[in-house]
């Protein structure tokens, strides 16, 4: 069995949604002074590699926290689209070339290759996004979570949050973005956990993602 994990780093300086403040990690005690150290941690909910549930952006619908842990866990495809160049969609194309693969999946992963840009401020540019024909893929499927390497599922200029909107406007499914090392993982069905910090009426959270690969 080999384990993968698909999850970027919280630090200091770290890439941030453009207008969001960084995290802070403040040594709260330390050895020499307590016997111990602990540190503060003080973040956005959508830090890093994360994941958004429908409460994100409708007042009425499901936070994190009162999703089953069922939803965190499953089969995963990463799709390759690293041909794409910047801006460029991700079409059903994509889907349709391993269609049948796709339609067992329980999450779909867009490997963008974008996370090679982790930390430059291209990262934050006219990455690859889906169109709203995937969304409704995803939605007519039934999957729990869709995935990518990238800051946003939306294009960087859409303030509207389209595609987030028509994904989570009447359906409990997860999106989870800033995924990195996809790669790594190949083209066949595998177990991915992708599971979120449990607090109340959580409109997002921080996410330890990982891929496990039965040899």
């Amino acid at each position: 069995m080999k384990i993968i994990d698909l999850t970027h780093t919280i630090s200091k300086g770290m890439p941030v949604y453009p207008g969001t403040d960084g995290p802070k990690l403040e040594v709260a005690n330390t050895y020499e002074k307590s016997g111990f150290k602990e540190t503060l941690l003080t973040m956005f909910s959508h830090t890093g590699t994360h994941m958004d549930p429908p409460a994100h952006l409708f007042a009425q619908r499901t936070t994190l926290d009162k999703l089953p842990i069922t939803q965190f866990v499953g089969s995963g495809l990463v799709i390759d689209c690293s041909d794409l160049k910047k801006g460029q969609r991700i079409t059903m194309n994509y889907i349709e070339s391993v269609k049948e693969k796709a339609d067992k999946a329980n999450f779909i992963l867009f490997n963008t290759g974008w996370d090679k840009l982790w930390g430059t401020r291209s990262y934050f540019g006219e990455y690859p996004y889906i169109t709203e024909e995937v969304a409704e893929y995803l939605i007519q499927s039934k999957k729990k979570g869709v995935g990518l390497d990238v800051i946003g599922i939306d294009p960087i200029s859409d303030d509207h949050l389209t595609i987030h909107r028509k994904l989570f406007a009447k359906n409990d499914i997860v999106v989870i973005e800033n995924l990195t090392c996809l790669n790594k993982i190949g083209s066949e069905l595998f177990t991915f956990c992708a599971l979120p910090i449990k607090y109340e009426n959580s409109d997002g959270a921080p996410i330890r993602a990982i891929a496990i690969i039965n040899d």
